[in-house]
């Protein structure tokens, strides 16, 4: 644990650094509105910033605010969120929007801990939402944020490990503002954790020379902190091949199917989706079959698995009855459609 001076010097420090070269032009910045807060919190899971932007000023446009959001039907949540990945992220951006409105009458709770009793509002992001609109003296604890804490703590705890998740959250409430400081400063303190991890402190060759906390982290001091922070137990990748059914008309209809509630794309609209070519063929009418046009497979990179996608394509002259599950959906109407990031990418192409 860190010594209470130090606690005290690093705070300063991070938020004197935040004020000066931190990240100010960031669209959901300069404002304390929660639901903007929220949302970019929720977006930037697994996802990086440059992505985030389009999404969230479309977001945006569609729903300004939380009541709107609650209004509006999953479909089109998931039809906007298309591309992002992790759609349960946009299922429970949904369903916290509607528990807003139905629990606490629209309006955002303002402590850390009736936040995280919200559908997808985790402890971290919870934290972030109170610090950042509300100055609530909490931690967060995202990904970036982990990797300084256990740096600037010389935590060599293994992360995998529950226990040791638990003790890295006490350290890093070990470094919050004091409480005198807390209402002035804790949106800088906050938003320079983000920035710290995300523009000095990267998980590679972390720029040390230009750290505004250098002097007062102990892996910089040993000379090791691209060893923090330790997780022993990592996923492991896995490969899969699936074969899609690209069934247009000259008109650009396309017919989609709905996937199941659990599995890849969980609740998507996507391409009927088979195991291997003998299944895609089988399940085509014989006349059908004679026209199918296996296209080469195209990798498509999940976070822990890799896609291989082979796509059977069938033009028709018009919408023919194909003896399977799902529905042709028109030209106008796909494109708002919650797709996977590939299958949109095909239909894109034509």
């Amino acid at each position: 644990m860190v010594a209470v001076s130090a606690s005290a010097s690093f705070a300063t420090r991070l938020v004197q650094w935040q004020r000066l070269h931190g990240r100010h032009d960031l669209p959901w910045q300069g404002s304390r509105d929660p639901y903007r807060v929220w949302l970019s919190e929720i977006m930037l899971q697994q996802t990086q910033v440059a992505t985030v932007k389009a999404y969230f000023a479309r977001f945006l446009q569609r729903f300004p605010d939380v009541a709107s959001l609650a209004r509006g039907s999953e479909d089109e949540v998931l039809g906007l969120w298309s591309g992002l990945g992790y759609y349960s992220r946009a299922r429970n951006l949904h369903r916290c929007a509607q528990a807003i409105v139905q629990q606490h009458g629209g309006v955002f709770p303002q402590d850390a801990a009736t936040l995280a009793e919200l559908p997808g509002i985790g402890r971290s992001t919870a934290a972030a939402i109170a610090a950042l609109c509300f100055s609530e003296r909490v931690a967060i604890l995202d990904a970036n944020v982990r990797r300084v804490v256990t740096r600037v703590q010389g935590f060599a705890g293994d992360l995998a490990q529950a226990a040791q998740e638990r003790m890295l959250w006490t350290l890093a409430s070990e470094l919050l503002p004091g409480p005198a400081a807390a209402a002035a400063d804790m949106a800088a303190y906050t938003q320079g954790m983000m920035d710290l991890g995300a523009l000095l402190c990267s998980p590679r060759r972390p720029q040390c020379s230009q750290c505004p906390v250098a002097g007062v982290c102990r892996a910089q001091a040993d000379g090791n902190p691209e060893q923090f922070p330790v997780r022993t137990r990592k996923l492991k990748r896995s490969s899969l091949s699936l074969y899609l059914l690209q069934a247009q008309t000259r008109q650009g209809e396309v017919f989609l199917v709905r996937r199941p509630n659990q599995g890849i794309w969980a609740g998507l609209f996507c391409l009927p989706v088979f195991a291997d070519e003998a299944a895609l063929r089988a399940a085509l009418p014989a006349a059908a079959r004679r026209q199918l046009q296996l296209q080469p497979a195209f990798l498509h990179v999940l976070t822990h698995r890799d896609l291989h996608l082979h796509t059977g394509r069938l033009l028709l002259p018009e919408a023919a009855a194909l003896d399977l599950p799902g529905q042709w959906v028109s030209a106008q109407e796909w494109p708002g459609l919650g797709l996977p990031a590939p299958v949109r990418k095909l239909l894109q192409q034509g």
